[in-house]
């Protein structure tokens, strides 16, 4: 019986979560995550949607949402930023920003 090289707690996950192709929800519900962090209007977002790259947020507040439209770009990068350093984040390898654009509702 031929001795096999440890992998590492860390390694061992990645390559679990991989198998069972479950990245995709953790994903998702970690750029939810990193929107209530970065928005900071967690209390008047009504519900989020995420799909191919694109953030969609409805808001339940009419001056909240004109005002985070002028600052879409900034959060697109904050939310990136947040989700690279993110541990739990498993990017998929295809490009650096995961959030490609945010969709205001």
């Amino acid at each position: 019986m031929a001795r096999k090289e440890a992998i590492g707690m860390e390694e061992l996950m990645d390559m679990y979560i991989r198998s069972m192709k479950l990245a995709s929800g953790l994903n998702r519900q970690r750029v939810f995550s990193a929107w209530n962090d970065v928005s900071g209007v967690a209390k008047n977002t009504v519900s989020m949607f995420f799909r191919n790259g694109v953030l969609y947020v409805s808001l339940n507040s009419s001056v909240v949402r004109n005002r985070l439209y002028f600052m879409r770009k900034d959060l697109v990068r904050l939310v990136n930023n947040r989700l690279a350093a993110d541990e739990l984040f498993t990017p998929d390898g295809k490009g650096n920003d995961y959030v490609k654009d945010i969709v205001l509702k």
